[in-house]
């Protein structure tokens, strides 16, 4: 008797989704910037350039989720203890205070529009939901420390990493990943949604790239 392994799309969505999309996972966490941005190497002017290309994302993020929150998948992961353009904008204020918002990012126009595009189901503005909260939930953790540590903040300009509402991150993201299995959804709607993370991954790592080039500027 031939014993046949489940395929990725037979397993939990968030399992999907997770392991569906390691190697994009991966691949992001590893660029440039990234790395030299957790070795504590990247100055203020670096910094800065990241946040405001956040900014991007997350306003179109959160505003996109709010237009769609009568989407079971999208009512499935919305809080407003998660959203972060607040969180960005104050952290701005500390790293250029007075500074413009506007940033001219090829990358970051591409990741907003998609997630603006992603609107048409929820499941696929779902995919955005989960990679970037679930990220500043997860290793964005570390980042804020690295930060505050390496620039001595005293928490100050961090505001991004921290969820007054989430004490506990990890009872809330095993809460979150729960909330998605239970949406039942069928093998091909989950692998929609784990190709748009892995869709998602890449436009993260096309910002990082991006940031890289400039890398020698934004070096301390």
């Amino acid at each position: 008797m031939t014993i046949t392994e489940p395929t990725e799309v037979d397993q939990p969505l968030s399992t999907a989704m997770r392991l569906g999309s390691r190697a994009e996972h991966e691949a992001a966490e590893g660029s440039l910037f990234m790395s030299e941005l957790l070795a504590g190497r990247i100055g203020a002017t670096g910094y800065t350039a990241y946040l405001l290309r956040l900014r991007l994302v997350y306003d179109a993020l959160e505003s996109t989720v709010r237009e769609h929150l009568d989407d079971p998948h999208v009512a499935a992961v919305h809080d407003p203890a998660l959203e972060r353009l607040g969180a960005i904008d104050a952290d701005l204020e500390h790293w250029a205070p007075g500074s413009s918002r506007e940033v001219d990012s090829p990358a970051a126009s591409a990741y907003a529009e998609r997630v603006r595009a992603a609107g048409e189901w929820g499941g696929l503005l779902g995919a955005h939901h989960y990679t970037r909260y679930l990220g500043d939930l997860s290793g964005g953790q570390a980042i804020g420390r690295i930060l505050d540590r390496e620039h001595d903040l005293d928490g100050r300009g961090v505001a991004f990493y921290a969820f007054p509402g989430i004490p506990k991150p990890k009872p809330y993201k095993d809460a979150y990943r729960a909330r998605l299995d239970a949406l039942g959804t069928s093998p091909d709607d989950t692998r929609r949604v784990v190709d748009e993370v892995k869709v998602a991954f890449g436009l993260n790592q096309a910002l990082f790239v991006e940031l890289g080039r400039q890398i020698e500027d934004f070096r301390r």
